[in-house]
């Protein structure tokens, strides 16, 4: 049987060369990067080495780059370590407490590793509002201008969804933000030298968007980015944050001060070496990639479009990821299509990969302003570097049999709404048409 693995999104194989590259490090050269001795020299020329090379392309100083052990842990340490720093301090049973800690921004569509920290900040007294986004899963840049509030202290935009694939006008939003803040520190009636070390900030969640997006980020404009290294092709449990040198936070951990007293504890050093090359890597052959993996994409979509009836896209016909394809399949249970999916050799899932095992709807989804229905029957297929013409074909030569078969034994019989439907005549491939990433995302 088939074994055709269409779920990059949750997390990407390792790369041959990053393993390569990281076996040194596994046994050879082992030592703890803080010793003063030559093993522990080597292993901090290692860390420096790679620290350098994520550095380069994220277009900073290496000093602003601390590794992490993943996406969610740097997430968390920008969102706590923002409002633990800035935020005002809790007050003494004496003192009535504060009407708000403090401000945040956020979207509707954010990965959990954003909405349940902002969730919890809410419990310690602080305030989110969540911004709406349209019927293609976009924030409007306006909606953050009208959300700045003169305590807010941080907005997270993510920068591509990891569900549906949408890519947001980060560089339009930062604009807005650091106007924003010029326009407070004039109002402050005082001079303020470096407004960049003054909230709002702003932060964006790149990890779906580390493989195929410009990740400068000058051009780009965010305080704070993260990105982690399963999603490509790198080790899992190893993630990066970007912080500008003018932010500071409070750290998660405390220990010995590793990473510029940001993230305490030993650095993995094999996992760290093994996200830079993986970083290296994706960009140097991201452009070839996204134009190989956009044709598929929509080669793919216009087949399921065309071939399945009641099939719906997500998400946005071009500022989308090049390898997302997002469809709500109506009257089936999406989690019964994986089964069945799975059984023929083909892995998908329903959205998140952090929550595909519960049965609640997608978040994403529903923020869109899809019906609950809709949800329900959502399933993501995310192409990947070894996805070739022939999986798709294999797909769709099993899938119309297996959406045939739940729809006949499905008691739920919904109406196709007309004006979320992507028909195959007005889906041209636009987004082969289209460069993926950089200045056309603005």
């Amino acid at each position: 049987m088939k074994k055709i693995y269409l779920d990059h999104a949750a997390t990407t194989y390792l790369d041959p060369r990053v393993k390569e590259a990281m076996n040194l490090y596994w046994e050879k050269e082992y030592g703890n990067p803080s010793s003063l001795y030559a093993v522990g020299r080597r292993a901090k020329n290692a860390l420096d080495g790679a620290r350098g090379v994520v550095a380069k392309i994220l277009n900073c100083n290496s000093h602003e780059v601390i590794f992490t052990g993943g996406g969610t842990e740097a997430v968390n340490l920008a969102i706590f370590g923002v409002a633990r720093h800035y935020g005002k301090p809790t007050t003494n049973d004496s003192q009535p407490i504060p009407a708000s800690h403090g401000h945040f921004i956020t979207s509707k569509i954010e990965h959990h590793a954003v909405l349940h920290p902002m969730e919890a900040l809410e419990k310690e007294g602080f305030e989110v509002t969540y911004l709406d986004v349209d019927e293609y899963g976009l924030v409007n840049p306006e909606d953050v201008k009208k959300a700045l509030r003169p305590d807010t202290l941080l907005v997270s935009v993510m920068y591509a969804n990891n569900e549906i694939g949408t890519i947001e006008p980060i560089a339009k939003i930062s604009e807005i933000i650091k106007n924003f803040r010029e326009e407070l520190g004039k109002g402050s009636g005082s001079v303020i030298h470096n407004l960049s070390s003054k909230p709002p900030f702003f932060m964006t969640d790149a990890c779906q968007a580390a493989g195929a997006l410009d990740m400068d980020v000058q051009k780009l404009g965010v305080d704070l980015l993260v990105f982690n290294g399963s999603k490509i092709y790198g080790p899992k449990g190893v993630g990066a944050l970007y912080k500008k040198a003018t932010v500071r936070l409070k750290p998660l951990i405390y220990g010995g001060g590793q990473e510029n007293q940001m993230r305490s504890g030993t650095e993995n050093i094999p996992g760290i070496v093994g996200i830079a090359k993986a970083f290296e890597i994706t960009r140097e052959e991201r452009e070839g990639e996204n134009a190989r993996l956009t044709e598929l994409r929509d080669y793919f979509i216009r087949r399921l479009l065309r071939e399945i009836p009641k099939v719906v896209l997500n998400g946005h016909l071009v500022r989308r990821l090049p390898n997302n394809v997002n469809i709500s399949v109506l009257d089936i249970e999406g989690e019964a299509a994986i089964l069945y999916l799975d059984s023929k050799g083909i892995y998908i899932s329903t959205g998140s990969a952090c929550t595909s095992t519960t049965l609640d709807l997608s978040h994403v989804i529903v923020a869109i302003g899809r019906p609950h229905e809709y949800a329900h029957g959502s399933l993501r297929f995310t192409l990947g570097k070894r996805t070739i013409k022939e999986d798709m074909d294999y797909v769709m030569e099993v899938f119309p049999e297996i959406v045939e078969k739940l729809r006949a034994i499905s008691p739920v019989r919904m109406e196709v709404e007309q004006k979320t439907v992507s028909h195959p005549e007005s889906f041209a491939g636009q987004g082969s048409k289209v460069k993926i990433g950089g200045e056309n995302y603005k």
